[in-house]
């Protein structure tokens, strides 16, 4: 059996989410408007935010976040995963103008046994990617390897978004 170590993760996990919806990292960010700059949340809609993932995969990881706080994807209403699916073929338009990756990883990791950071407030990540990226370095040298700070991200990523 071959075994992934993921030690840059421990950092994020140590961070810890309280599973109750007032200590939540999303919920936090969806009702705090005034603060989008440095959230990095990138668009608002009526049911879903988009955010840059501020542990980043790969340039450009970014999430699209229900406002209602949920772990459950099948209990979701119908306006809300319709808008979220919008905002992920959005997003996925907006990576592709600004980024002209190969490829996408399009994803959700539901519950903690599927790997979800935050277990009780569902989101989707989308990652741009590319042929030869850099990813291997995470797990042969303990090392993230990222070309833009999530500043310069989001200064690129959110005129598409700010309509």
């Amino acid at each position: 059996m071959e075994r992934l170590w993921s030690p840059w993760r421990a950092k994020y996990i140590a961070s810890g989410v309280d599973s109750q919806a007032e200590d939540c990292k999303f919920c936090r960010i969806a009702s705090d408007p005034e603060h989008d700059d440095t959230n990095f949340v990138l668009h608002r809609g009526q049911h879903n935010l988009i955010v840059l993932n501020i542990y980043p995969y790969i340039t450009g990881h970014l999430m699209i976040v229900p406002y209602l706080h949920t772990a459950e994807f099948d209990s979701l209403p119908k306006e809300i995963t319709d808008e979220l699916m919008d905002l992920a073929k959005r997003s996925q338009t907006a990576l592709r103008e600004i980024y002209s990756p190969s490829g996408f990883n399009l994803g959700m990791n539901l519950g903690a046994a599927a790997g979800a950071g935050i277990v009780d407030h569902l989101h989707i990540h989308l990652l741009p990617r590319w042929a030869g990226d850099t990813n291997f370095m995470t797990t042969v040298a303990d090392t993230r390897v990222l070309p833009e700070n999530l500043e310069t991200t989001y200064s690129k990523l959110r005129p598409k978004f700010f309509l």
